[in-house]
């Protein structure tokens, strides 16, 4: 072996010591609570499938008669030939839900979450005489396209903080990027009061409601309309692979600003554009989110999670481990070090659940954690299963 691939080898092993290797897992059934994971049948407390759509007939039979009419792929990039019918409903749709929080919103699609964050934050982001103000919790693709973008940068841990950021700032376009609901530790930003600092120092609000859209929010439509927002200053952007149970993302903002990202920014323009089929599944996602029975899931993740929570609270206290607040599906119990959120999630792997340890550069030092999230799908009884195996883990 090379000097070059033995340097990688010691820096693998260097992980290896801290306990900061991670491991794919082969799953061999669909996405459910219980799925068969390299070969034995668990259950899963970890996926983001929060209303338990992945798996839904109507969504099965959508996608299988997208593909009948679309065919497998699209070709090409949107502004090429790539563009269907089929990317113009989903846009329109989800341009009507951005508009109870976006006057006059108009919605553009990509392949993923995180290309969605490198085209707004290199969109927007993109002059040297714009400032990006960011939250220190953001997820890695906030991170890696303010990294990318050529604006100046700040990083703010609270209002406050943020608030003197702005006050000093001489930049004409300055740029508020968060988390709406933080996917490590399922707590919601204080949106309001960032829309009130945007609005005051003119600035644009730009929202990452991955873990928020279709759970939260009248009908699901978001954390935006969640808490009451209303501004031609939001700009949110939104995941198709969780709540939605599909896969993708949207940026919805002022016409302006997306006529801007569709012109210049580079993943949207040099992406090939996702296969149609999928946006003709997620037209019918969507449907399921806003009716009857999206209102039902997010009743029934309300009820489960209010069931974990008080059963984890006299285990949490009694072993020391920190149980964070958290009013979503995500629940962190911070355990600490990383080797003993390993063994934790080790010796629940062996009775039949997974869920994965997270640490760092995930979470911040000292805070390695289970990260619990629930699906409407779990039932009352599973959560009483996890809870006795952390009893009798510890």
């Amino acid at each position: 072996m090379s000097a070059l691939f033995d340097r990688y080898a010691q820096q693998l092993a260097e992980r290896a010591a801290q306990d900061l290797i991670r491991v794919r897992r082969v799953a061999a059934s669909p996405t459910a609570p219980r799925q068969v994971i390299d070969g034995v049948e668990k259950l899963l407390f970890c996926s983001n499938d929060y209303l338990g759509l992945a798996d839904h007939p109507e969504l099965i039979a959508a996608l299988q008669e997208g593909a009948a009419r679309w065919g497998v792929g699209s070709g090409a990039s949107h502004l090429i030939s790539g563009h269907s019918q089929a990317h113009e409903a989903l846009e329109a749709q989800l341009a009507r839900w951005a508009r109870d929080c976006i006057p006059d919103a108009r919605a553009l699609t990509l392949c993923t979450g995180y290309m969605a964050n490198l085209a707004l934050l290199t969109g927007l982001g993109d002059r040297e005489d714009a400032e990006l103000f960011s939250e220190r919790l953001n997820h890695a693709s906030l991170i890696d396209g303010a990294r990318l973008a050529r604006a100046r940068k700040s990083i703010y841990a609270d209002l406050d903080q943020l608030e003197g950021q702005l006050r000093a700032s001489t930049a004409p376009t300055k740029l508020i990027v968060t988390d709406a609901v933080f996917s490590m530790d399922g707590h919601l930003a204080p949106l309001r009061e960032l829309l009130a600092l945007a609005e005051r120092f003119d600035a644009l609000l730009l929202v990452d409601d991955a873990h928020g859209f279709g759970v939260l929010g009248p009908h699901g439509h978001g954390s935006l309309a969640h808490s009451g927002l209303r501004s031609e200053r939001l700009v949110w952007m939104g995941t198709l692979g969780k709540a939605a149970g599909v896969a993708g993302a949207f940026i919805a903002a002022h016409p302006t600003l997306i006529e801007w990202l569709l012109q210049t920014s580079r993943p949207t323009i040099f992406t090939t554009a996702s296969p149609p089929a999928l946006a003709h599944a997620l037209v019918t996602s969507l449907a399921l989110i806003e009716g009857e029975e999206g209102e039902r899931r997010r009743d029934q993740l309300d009820l489960l999670r209010a069931q974990l929570v008080d059963g984890l609270a006299p285990i949490a206290a009694a072993r020391g481990w920190q149980l964070p607040r958290s009013d979503t599906p995500i629940q962190p119990l911070i355990v600490g070090e990383n080797a003993a959120a390993l063994a934790l999630s080790a010796r629940l792997d062996a009775q039949g659940l997974r869920v994965p340890a997270i640490r760092p550069p995930t979470v911040p030092a000292g805070t390695a954690r289970l990260r619990i999230t629930l699906c409407a799908d779990h039932e009352a009884q599973e959560i009483d299963d996890l809870l006795a195996a952390l009893v009798a883990s510890t």
